[in-house]
Order: structure tokens, then C-alpha cells, then sequence
């Protein structure tokens, strides 16, 4: 059984499909599980796959029920100990991520590294966060990097696959379930491990509201009480912070530009009273 399976799913986007392969079939390190689940492309993205037939695994080209349907899929199929679910347009950081990966001795459920958030010409790197410091406001506000975290494939025969009813939140809906409600052993590695495309549906911003309604609803199917305490504290945080913004401005003023021309009012009034 190899330590670690890739799974890449694609609909119609040939250009950056043709990226995550390469980034995968170069790897130094070869024994290592490849598995791409197209949803029936019509662009060409077949024949890339075809053209790479040899480097991978198993693949296959059939309409699904969405990206979740698709996941699971290449869950079912899988057979490494760990997951990495790297879809098309994502590319793996350098040769090296997946020797490094799987020569580490780490075997915690959830292993998070770094990641490479890519938008037009700009480039940001988001650090794992570091195992003692992973609590629920993590999970409340943000989300574990995807592309850049190891599964234990085991946890999905344990919790179950991915939600497919949910149209964006499904792997974040996972974790929380892993990390928050089960207490799953969870750990970072100190590695780069992927470039994040910021193209596909979560990160689009027309489907921002609907990445917020559905994150809603899972806190109020697992945590209800939990979410609404939480919640109000952090509006009172930002309120918080809102008026610590307003003080510091006023401080800002009262000894900058405000105070100099507190000063220069005094000084001129000071004047005119010498010269009267």
C-alpha cells in the first residue's frame, strides 16, 4: 500500500489540468498513487490525460454530480494511506513535496502544510496553522488549506465522505467534523506543499453568500449553541476592534498632525499676547 494518493478532479479546464499533471509526474519520488476523476470534459482534457496515461494510476471521463461526487469518487478508488486532493489548475509547490511527505515520520490523521495562493500575477503564501495553536475559531472564520493537507484515508470510512449536498464547504465541513467533534490528531509539517488557483467556485466571489449559508447550516446541524456564543463573541471582538481603531486614530492626531496644530494655535496665541 503506498503512503500517499493524489486525486484530481477536472470538468473543462484542459490548460490547467495540463499543470497539475506535470507538477505530479515530475515528482522525484514515484511510489506514490495517481488518480484523476474527469466529469466528462468536452475542451480537451481527455487527450491530456491520455498523453499521461502512463504516469497515472487510473483515471476516468464521466459526468457526475458535482465536485463533491467527483471527490468521492477517487476516494472509493484509493489506496494510500493519506490522501492529497490536488484539482486541476492547483500544481504541487516543487519535485520534492511528495518524497519529502512521505519520508517524514509524521502519521498524525491531518497533516497541514504551507500554500502558495496564486491570483493574476500575485502570489501569497499562507502558513500552516501550528499544532497547539488549532482551535475552533480557525474553523469558524477560515478554512484548512485543501490542496495542502494530508488525509488519513481511514477517516472517511470512519466520519464518511464528503457532503454532496453542499456545493462548497463540503472538505471544510469534513474538518471541522475531524478536528472539532472528534478530536482527529492533527499536526503541521514545515513544507510548501501546493499552488492554489484562485479560480475555482469558493474563491469566486458571486458565490460568496452561498459559502456562507452553507457554512451556517453545518454549525447548525453539529454546533448550534456553540456557533451562536461564538458568533456573539466575535462581533463584540470586531466591535472591539473597531473602537480600538478610533482610539488609536485619535491618539494618532492628538500627537501628530492634531497636536502640532494644537501647538502652533498655542504658540501664535502666546505671541500676539507678548505683543500686546
Amino acid at each position: 500500500m503506498p503512503k500517499l494518493s493524489i486525486i484530481t478532479i477536472n470538468l473543462n479546464n484542459r490548460e490547467g489540468l495540463e499543470r497539475t499533471i506535470q507538477s505530479v509526474i515530475n515528482q522525484t519520488f514515484t511510489d506514490f498513487e495517481y488518480i484523476i476523476i474527469d466529469g466528462g470534459s468536452t475542451d480537451g482534457s481527455v487527450e491530456v490525460i491520455q498523453n499521461h496515461a502512463d504516469r497515472i494510476d487510473y483515471w476516468v471521463s464521466e459526468p457526475d454530480k458535482g465536485i463533491y461526487n467527483a471527490m468521492n469518487k477517487g476516494i472509493k478508488l484509493a489506496k494510500g494511506e493519506y490522501l492529497l486532493f490536488l484539482n486541476s489548475g492547483d500544481w504541487l509547490a516543487d519535485e520534492n513535496v511528495v518524497k519529502d511527505f512521505c519520508k517524514s515520520n509524521l502519521n498524525e490523521d491531518i497533516i497541514s502544510g504551507d500554500l502558495f495562493i496564486q491570483y493574476y500575477n500575485e502570489t501569497e503564501l499562507r502558513k500552516a496553522i501550528p499544532k497547539n495553536d488549532l482551535g475552533f475559531e480557525h474553523l469558524f472564520s477560515n478554512m484548512i488549506p485543501h490542496p495542502a493537507t494530508f488525509i488519513k484515508r481511514i477517516l472517511f470510512n470512519k466520519y464518511g465522505l464528503y457532503n454532496e449536498q453542499n456545493k462548497i464547504v463540503s472538505d471544510w465541513e469534513f474538518f471541522l467534523l475531524c478536528l472539532i467533534i472528534h478530536n482527529c490528531q492533527y499536526t503541521h509539517i514545515d513544507l510548501t506543499i501546493s499552488y492554489y488557483n484562485l479560480d475555482g467556485i469558493s474563491s469566486n466571489p458571486d458565490f460568496s453568500f452561498l459559502q456562507n449559508e452553507e457554512r451556517k447550516a453545518v454549525f447548525n446541524r453539529y454546533l448550534p449553541r456553540v456557533y451562536r456564543s461564538f458568533e456573539k463573541y466575535s462581533k463584540e471582538i470586531d466591535s472591539l476592534r473597531k473602537e480600538e481603531s478610533l482610539y488609536k486614530e485619535y491618539v494618532y492626531l492628538k500627537q501628530g498632525r492634531l497636536g502640532f496644530i494644537i501647538r502652533c494655535l498655542l504658540y501664535i496665541k502666546y505671541i500676539k499676547k507678548k505683543l500686546i
